[in-house]
């Protein structure tokens, strides 16, 4: 098999694990390895190489691909590794300045470097939704587009390293809020005797909303934020409304309680300067 057709996976979790699997439906050769042991067997039955080092796993092959739980955790897998000539990409999942971090520490020891993160729902990285930023070289990224793309479709957001945890961590913002709000939805039907799949019939075409909201907000983004004063009162009376549904029911409302109080320091920042201050420049840390 040719070399192009081999790589090495470090990190067997959940996305590890289904990168390999992908890998070797693909037809690559995939060498693995795993710091605790256990999870090469049922990868290597299904044709994968294990490899006993981390050492051993990077000098299988040119391209080499991490799985971590952080990037710090990159430093100790790699640090016996000859890392001369190699290709590393590593889509594990950490902040922009720990990436260039990161970067600048593979970059030192003689090998070429990318970053990248998989946008995707849990571990199912072929889902058709899927789609895995990359960023760091555009020419390095072209000469891996074959094997990166037999994961899933690729978007390359620039030359600065850090440009792919980015626009990752910014996405992860929205979904943990999303997730937990949800629950908390969840909760509140069921215990004041609703019916949670009349819920979902109900939110069935929430997306195309939610998108218009995105472009909306985007647009005031760019002007400083939104700065209705009444539509901010209003949120804040709203958000109060969600607490008693929520606490009526016996459900913790911590979360809107959180997002009541943003709409609470933007009207004291407003009545305190005179001048509207949009939630959005808070979290900018203009006030």
């Amino acid at each position: 098999m040719s070399a192009s057709k081999s790589v090495t996976v470090l990190g067997l979790g959940p996305m590890g694990r289904a990168t390999v699997r992908l890998l070797l439906a693909a037809g690559y050769d995939v060498t693995v390895w795993n710091r605790s042991p256990g999870k090469t067997e049922d990868l290597a039955e299904l044709g994968a190489k294990t490899a006993a080092t981390a050492a051993e796993a990077v000098a299988a092959n040119d391209t080499v691909l991490l799985s971590l739980i952080h990037y710090d955790a990159m430093y100790g897998v790699l640090d016996q590794a000859d890392l001369t000539g190699k290709t590393i990409v590593n889509l594990s999942s950490d902040s922009p300045a720990n990436t260039a971090k990161g970067a600048d520490w593979v970059l030192a020891r003689g090998a070429r470097f990318l970053t990248g993160a998989y946008m995707t729902q849990s571990d199912d990285i072929a889902h058709p939704a899927s789609k895995l930023y990359v960023s760091g070289p555009a020419d390095l990224h072209e000469e891996l587009r074959p094997l990166l793309e037999s994961l899933c479709a690729n978007v390359h957001l620039g030359g600065d390293y850090g440009l792919a945890q980015l626009y990752y961590q910014a996405g992860l913002a929205m979904f943990h809020a999303y997730l937990i709000s949800l629950q908390q939805a969840f909760a509140m039907i069921e215990r004041s005797g609703g019916d949670i799949d009349t819920f979902l019939e109900l939110s069935k075409d929430d997306a195309g909303s939610q998108r218009d909201f995105s472009l909306y907000f985007a647009q005031a983004a760019r002007q400083g934020g939104w700065d209705d004063l009444a539509s901010l009162k209003m949120m804040h009376a709203g958000a109060q409304h969600v607490i008693d549904a929520s606490e009526d029911a016996g459900v913790d409302a911590a979360i809107t309680r959180t997002i009541q109080d943003y709409y609470q320091r933007a009207l004291d920042a407003t009545e305190r300067t005179g001048a509207i201050v949009p939630v959005y420049r808070l979290f900018r840390g203009d006030h």
